[in-house]
């Protein structure tokens, strides 16, 4: 992608380059990943990233790309909107768009850098749309990684949602399951246990789905790897 700074993006020159830079190969490559590819161009992440540092932070723009239901615009519209710009009733008016969980998951990376986002775990969790109740698990498993002044009482809190949730067998909802509990037991050495003690309860269900939850995440948290960077 051609490098210009001083170029006024628009709409339309923006979506002009999304397609000029897209390719049946990722379309392709997307769907074997489990990502919506109807109404992607095929660009990657790794066009995209750099192209959104072209354009910059961009709140006001954001919102037409979104409405334009192309999934790489989607993606933009998400890197172009600073944590302060992703309000709650935007975070939850996109996620009603959302059917693929590349989407939700840069969506919530972007929110959990808000101080408050916290409060919106609950209300993703009691949807039981798949992408809104992942966007639940993985805003715990994002904050436990972005909200550095966070209290280890936030993250204890959760601990009974993921229990409740590891039952659920939908594959992008227990995989986000699995990610949160992981990344509280290895955001802290108070977390490391009560998390441990979790999967460890979770390994021993009589259910299919939070057993490969729990075995999964003991795995990982009894790691020596993990051990030794928490001191446990």
């Amino acid at each position: 992608m051609a490098k210009d700074p001083a170029k006024n993006w628009t709409l339309e020159s923006i979506l002009e380059e999304l397609s000029a830079q897209g390719s049946e190969e990722n379309r392709v490559g997307m769907a074997r990943f489990g990502i919506d590819a109807s109404s992607a161009f095929g660009v990657p992440m790794s066009v995209l990233r750099p192209f959104s540092r072209q354009i910059c932070r961009s709140p006001e723009l954001a919102p037409s790309l979104w409405e334009t239901g192309f999934h790489e615009a989607r993606l933009l519209a998400i890197l172009l909107t600073p944590p302060k710009a992703m309000t709650p009733e935007l975070a939850t008016r996109w996620l009603d768009d959302v059917q693929s969980w590349d989407l939700c998951d840069q969506l919530t990376n972007i929110l959990a850098r808000r101080r408050d986002s916290n409060l919106q775990v609950a209300q993703f969790a009691a949807d039981d749309r798949e992408f809104v109740k992942r966007a639940a698990f993985a805003l715990i498993a994002w904050r436990a990684v972005h909200a550095k002044i966070a209290p280890d009482s936030e993250f204890l809190e959760h601990l009974g949602l993921i229990r409740q949730a590891a039952t659920d067998e939908r594959n992008f909802v227990w995989k986000a399951v699995h990610w949160a509990l992981r990344q509280i037991g290895k955001r802290s050495q108070p977390l490391h246990g009560p998390a441990l003690a979790l999967a460890e309860e979770l390994s021993s269900s009589e259910d299919k789905t939070s057993r490969r939850v729990g075995r999964e995440a003991a795995k990982e948290l009894s790691s020596e790897k993990v051990r030794l960077r928490l001191g446990v």
